[in-house]
């Protein structure tokens, strides 16, 4: 069983000025537990205070939320139309991508042929026989075929990324001419992975991939 009682607000609070009017007849609820005689105490809470305190956090969600959810709201459409723009612009990209492909089968014959003579190239390096790689090489990067090779990578190379890949392919394939003429065998084999790398990579790039064989 507990027992209600008032006490003197004086004798728990801090003393106050006694210009302080506001503060005079304020009281504590007192609940006392007989058991233990412990107490504790419960500030009586004005209606005005409480009123004032909702209506400060209701203008406060109002005005702050309010505005950084129009903001949020702004830049989502902003982003929203940016996708857009970049999806359309991607998908103009590839459909006239898609149109020179189509119409380059001179071209895609040429990069065929790579696939087929990367192929070659890299089960006699496997074997250790430099003497047959060479047959399908050639002695130097000058070759008719390479610059066959070379005009079709060209002509469906549009990007910087693709071009830099182009570059890559071409100093690695000079490596590999180079290390098979000498009888390099390691030197063959990191200039073959690093070519067909190149290679393969432009071919993501463009979109090639799915329309070349052994890849």
């Amino acid at each position: 069983m507990a027992t209600v009682c008032l006490s003197n607000p004086k004798s728990f609070l801090p003393s106050l000025p006694s210009s302080s009017s506001s503060f005079s007849t304020r009281k504590q609820i007192i609940v006392c537990k007989e058991e233990n005689n412990v107490c504790n105490f419960s500030p009586i809470i004005s209606k005005r205070s409480l009123s004032i305190s909702l209506a400060s956090s209701l203008l406060l969600s109002l005005t702050g939320n309010g505005t950084f959810n129009a903001n949020a709201a702004i830049l989502e459409a902003d982003e929203d139309d940016e996708l857009m723009e970049k999806v359309k612009k991607d998908r103009k990209k590839r459909l006239e991508r898609q149109g020179i492909i189509s119409s380059s089968s001179k071209e895609k014959g040429y990069l065929q042929d790579l696939v087929y003579k990367l192929s070659k190239v890299g089960q006699a390096i496997e074997k250790n026989d430099l003497s047959a790689a060479s047959s399908v090489l050639g002695q130097n990067t000058d070759a008719e075929w390479v610059q066959k090779v070379n005009s079709a990578l060209n002509k469906f190379s549009g990007s910087d990324e693709e071009k830099s890949e182009i570059d890559s392919f071409n100093s690695s394939l000079s490596s590999l001419v180079s290390s098979v003429t000498k009888n390099d065998i390691e030197g063959s084999k990191t200039a073959f992975v690093a070519s067909a790398s190149a290679f393969e990579k432009w071919t993501t790039l463009t979109g090639l991939i799915e329309e070349l064989k052994g890849l």
